[in-house]
């Protein structure tokens, strides 16, 4: 029976010393992965990397997958702090303002150490906790169901929670494919053409044109 490698850090740091160290080996994680790959870091390099002996790195992490964990959380934070900064902004913004602003805040969270999104969404096995590099849509749900509560009168769904789930997810799904494979169509000349498209696309579940459309029909 193959034994699962621990991913529980060993030591808590604590101290602003401990912190430093702590810091430097997540940094020094991220950069092997994006320089060399999932399979080719291990511990022995990350602590070379970090200036650190493989004994202190022992200390906090016992082993590679906890230190790419420690990376994932991380980045994670990062992500989820850029989208949850832009639906605070406009909690109070009419819709198409806020889902335009919910477009550009995925982009803005996906041009987060883009390079490292990709090796640990593509070669990070996806086994425990490493699942976390969804969470930014999970983190993300809850702020956006309570908007669209806000400005239930201006949608034209029943389920919120259904509703929330599909946006964050289309827009997170939309977003991370063209980070991965078409980076094209976020550049700075098509950016806004992406963000048009998408917003329009959720408009559109959201009901903004059926009260239009229903009274089309009913003046024929």
């Amino acid at each position: 029976m193959v034994q699962r490698p621990q991913k529980t850090p060993r030591k808590i740091a604590s101290q602003k010393r401990s912190r430093v160290t702590v810091d430097a080996l997540v940094e020094a994680t991220a950069r092997i992965l994006v320089k060399d790959g999932y399979d080719r870091a291990s511990t022995n390099r990350i602590a070379a990397v970090a200036g650190v002996s493989i004994g202190t790195l022992y200390q906090y992490f016992p082993s590679k997958e906890a230190l790419v964990e420690a990376v994932i959380e991380r980045h994670t934070q990062e992500l989820s702090q850029v989208g949850q900064t832009a639906l605070l902004k406009v909690a109070a913004s009419p819709i198409e303002i806020a889902l335009r602003e919910l477009v550009r805040a995925a982009i803005d969270a996906h041009r987060v150490d883009p390079k490292l999104h990709r090796v640990l969404a593509e070669q990070v096995p996806r086994t425990g906790r490493l699942e976390d590099i969804e969470a930014v849509e999970r983190n993300a749900l809850p702020l956006f169901r309570a908007y669209l509560e806000a400005h239930r009168s201006e949608v034209d769904v029943a389920d919120l929670d259904l509703a929330a789930f599909i946006l964050v997810t289309t827009v997170e799904a939309l977003t991370h494919s063209a980070v991965i494979t078409r980076p094209d169509v976020l550049a700075d000349e098509k950016a806004d053409a992406f963000v048009e498209e998408v917003t329009q696309l959720m408009l559109r579940y959201l009901g903004r044109d059926r009260g239009a459309k229903r009274g089309t029909a009913r003046s024929k």
